[in-house]
């Protein structure tokens, strides 16, 4: 009896170092070993959302996809769920004057998205996170996520934003916090612990990242040419005063940001139920009491 009751310890012992070795990769894994992935993720599954664009005269062209899938990759390592492939079909009409962006036409943006998530769901991803890794979806996600409401569907879309830069013990900046949204100390600082092999912060200080200052209008007035405005070479800020110790700090930060957000999302059961609820009631608006 002793050694049947050691033998099963053994086997649950095996069994949950299996599970434990799964990739969370969604293209690593066999179709016998993806169903079991969704299964340990609890049917959560991670977007990570990058672009393809200019990233001042240092950093790669990837930079916003390298680094929110590096984010994630330490997140679901803590707390497992299953990673959709590299996805770089976002907006980034901003940009198209500089070598190697890709812009995709909005409805193309919109549809694909749609489609994804959709397959997503079919294969058992019914908490769907997108985790944005790119300024320029700021607002696209949000259109995307809010049009899920649009029509009946059994699974929910998440959309996790860009990380808070506020933690107690951020290692001070060098330079203007203000001034550093693209390519500069913070970006850069990321990708000396993302992609140090990526990084040329000898060419950092070849082009300037300075405010252009080229408009004149009241703050809630708003243009979509407003980025080429100020930062015509699509550089903002000083890369050139990035650190290890603030990269270090920032992605440890971000993937504990990510952690919390698939731990909420795993015990969320809410959000589908007034999903339900709402669809039910589009049915019959006359009869919803006013």
């Amino acid at each position: 009896m002793r050694r049947l009751f050691l033998a099963l310890v053994m086997i649950g012992g095996l069994a949950c170092a299996y599970a434990q070795k799964l990739s969370p990769k969604w293209e690593e894994l066999t179709a016998g070993d993806f169903v079991q992935a969704i299964h340990q993720s609890q049917g959560v599954c991670v977007l990570p959302f990058g672009i393809l664009e200019k990233h001042g005269p240092h950093l790669p062209i990837g930079t916003d996809l390298l680094d929110v899938r590096f984010a994630v990759m330490n997140a679901v390592g803590q707390e497992y769920a299953v990673v959709f492939p590299e996805y770089y079909f976002g907006q980034i009409f901003e940009a198209q004057q500089e070598p190697g962006t890709i812009a995709y036409s909005l409805s193309t943006q919109l549809i694909l998205l749609q489609e994804t998530v959709k397959e997503m769901s079919r294969n058992g991803c019914k908490k769907i996170a997108i985790v944005n890794g790119h300024g320029g979806n700021n607002s696209l996600l949000p259109l995307f996520a809010q049009a899920q409401l649009a029509s009946p569907r059994d699974y929910v879309v998440y959309v996790v934003g860009l990380p808070q830069r506020s933690a107690p013990g951020r290692p001070a900046m060098k330079s203007d916090p203000k001034n550093d949204m693209h390519a500069g100390e913070t970006e850069t600082s990321a990708m000396l612990v993302a992609r140090p092999d990526l990084v040329h912060m000898d060419r950092a200080q070849s082009e300037s990242g300075a405010d252009q200052h080229r408009l004149n209008l009241p703050e809630n007035v708003y243009t979509g040419i407003w980025w080429y405005a100020r930062f015509p070479d699509h550089y903002s800020g000083t890369g050139s005063a990035a650190t290890n110790e603030l990269g270090e700090f920032d992605q440890k930060e971000w993937s504990r940001q990510i952690v919390e957000a698939i731990k909420a999302i795993k015990t969320d059961s809410e959000s589908l139920r007034l999903q339900n609820e709402f669809f039910e009631k589009t049915q019959h608006p006359l009869d919803t009491k006013q």
